[in-house]
């Protein structure tokens, strides 16, 4: 993901056709150590096309993903069904989940890691 980002950013910065040479002055301007096998890679796969392009295709196949709509849905028949329960153990229910999510938020990693 990190040599994409940085063949993007030279992109974006006015270079048409960016190469593994390019990538690894970006990644290393941040402290990456860069494989330049990778670099390669995504230089030859991305060459010659449209960014743009390239974007518009991805935008159409994450738009037939599922966005995980039916976690929600399992999560709320339980609770539905759980009248007896008081209204106490709902709101440490709904703590420990918040906090469960912010953990989450970042994955385990960053963009440059």
């Amino acid at each position: 993901m990190r040599y994409v980002s940085a063949y993007l950013l030279a992109t974006i910065g006015g270079n048409k056709s960016p190469s593994a040479a390019d990538i690894k002055r970006i990644l290393s301007s941040v402290g990456i150590e860069v494989d330049d096998d990778k670099s390669a890679k995504v230089v030859k796969e991305l060459s010659g096309k449209s960014i743009d392009e390239i974007i518009a295709k991805g935008t159409e196949k994450l738009a037939s993903v599922p966005s995980g709509g039916g976690a929600a849905v399992a999560a709320a028949a339980p609770a539905a069904g759980g009248a007896a329960d008081s209204p106490k153990k709902d709101a440490k229910k709904e703590k420990k989940e918040e906090s469960e999510e912010e953990e989450d938020e970042d994955m385990g990693f960053g963009l440059f890691d």
